[in-house]
């Protein structure tokens, strides 16, 4: 199998950072275009997709004895590198870890995609045809994912494998999320006469008491636990000598399999109502995952699994993932990958070589072994952030679905 400290090397020395809705890639296409070369030097056709101006997927075939296909799915974007304690790009290894942003999330689980599909190409081919893609903006608006799932349309697809950093253990089922804005209006005015005005910080310290007091009101799910609600950020006032007129704070609700997004968001906007707080619409929205264990994709990897020495019972990890929604356009879906996300945007984000290599064996060993048969093609706008997403209980942040956003988003390759 080739080198596996030069390729994760290569890959963390090309900065993708996503850039949340500003302008540029952060380096996405960079690596998408690194991806593509390495693939096709090892006998992978592969093309690049442009999703949006600029920022592109990349997607490459194996042919299979069949025209089904198994997905191997991994991002290209990372988070930002402020308060890194490692050199971000330079891909220092000690102790047969490999340091560097996107190490963990998601280069090593793509470059372990990246080494099965070149073992599998340059062997007898598979029962599957392999579909490798690997998508831009999973850390901000899922947009690489929902373009992807419309270039799947017309093909039919085994299961995808998902790849983050969940330790080598196969991940059926995750948590959603429901974010949004709870807001206090006071009346502004000057610190000297307080008196004379309403104070908004004031007034939304019981919201902030409620909500790290009371627990979503739901069972708690066998793989993930309880439902969860956070504040994550807040913000307030204009100045220390200015009472002030508006409060807000950022709630973070984990929602877990069969909550709906926007029954969710309408119960706490009624909840928080109460202590007169208003509630803008979710920001983003996200469904969570809940494959079945015994669909084909997870039986085989965990037989893979097993076969490697390795420990083979689904779990269930508490962060979203693009498996929801290649899950909801149809795709059954499991999270797998090297590496543990407490590594996972840490100021010293690393993985471990030989867990990436062992990874990229048992991928090969899942397609290889993988005997399920899809059903009809995935219908086009299975997934979608059009129009209202709460209302929709569909994967959403404020952007628009690219292809409302932007006509080149069609699926014609990059530059």
């Amino acid at each position: 199998m080739t080198d596996v400290e030069e390729l994760l090397r290569d890959l963390v020395r090309i900065p993708s950072v996503n850039p949340r809705g500003q302008e540029g890639d952060g380096g996405e296409t960079a690596v998408a275009e690194y991806v593509r070369d390495w693939l096709e030097r090892h006998g992978v056709q592969a093309e690049l997709h442009e999703v949006l101006p600029g920022r592109c997927n990349v997607v490459a075939v194996v042919p299979g004895r069949r025209p089904e296909a198994i997905l191997l799915e991994s991002h290209l974007d990372t988070v930002e590198t402020d308060g890194m304690t490692v050199d971000p790009y330079e891909g220092v290894v000690r102790d047969g870890r490999l340091y560097g942003r996107g190490a963990c999330d998601a280069k090593g689980p793509l470059a372990a995609f990246m080494l099965a599909a070149a073992e599998l190409a340059g062997g007898e081919p598979p029962l599957h045809t392999l579909v490798l893609a690997g998508v831009c903006d999973e850390e901000h608006a899922y947009r690489g994912v929902l373009h992807l799932i419309d270039a799947l349309a017309d093909r039919r697809v085994v299961g995808a494998i998902v790849g983050e950093p969940t330790g080598l253990v196969p991940a059926v089922a995750h948590k959603g999320v429901v974010r949004y804005t709870v807001r206090t209006t006071g009346r502004a005015g000057h610190s000297s006469r307080p008196e004379e005005a309403v104070n908004a910080i004031t007034s939304m310290g019981p919201v902030i008491a409620h909500l790290a007091t009371t627990a979503p009101d739901v069972p708690p799910h066998p793989l993930l636990g309880p439902a969860t609600r956070s504040i994550t950020r807040i913000r307030g006032g204009t100045g220390p000598n200015t009472i002030p007129g508006t409060c807000e704070v950022d709630v973070d609700r984990r929602t877990l399999p069969g909550e709906g997004l926007e029954a969710v968001w309408e119960h706490d906007r009624a909840e928080l109502a109460a202590f007169g707080a208003e509630l803008d619409p979710p920001f983003t929205v996200d469904p969570a995952l809940d494959t079945r264990p015994d669909a084909a994709i997870v039986t085989a990897l965990g037989r893979a699994l097993a076969a490697h020495g390795r420990p083979s019972t689904a779990a269930g990890m508490p962060f979203g993932t693009d498996a929801s929604k290649l899950a909801r356009a149809g795709i059954p879906s499991v999270v797998f990958g090297p590496g543990s996300v407490t590594d996972a945007h840490a100021a010293t984000e690393s993985v471990e070589l030989a867990e990436v290599e062992l990874a990229a064996r048992v991928v090969v060993t899942t397609v290889r072994e993988t005997q399920g048969r899809a059903g009809a093609p995935q219908g086009r706008g299975a997934v979608s952030t059009c129009g209202s997403a709460a209302g929709r209980d569909q994967p959403h942040t404020t952007g628009r679905h690219p292809r409302a956003e932007d006509p080149a988003a069609g699926g014609r390759p990059c530059a």
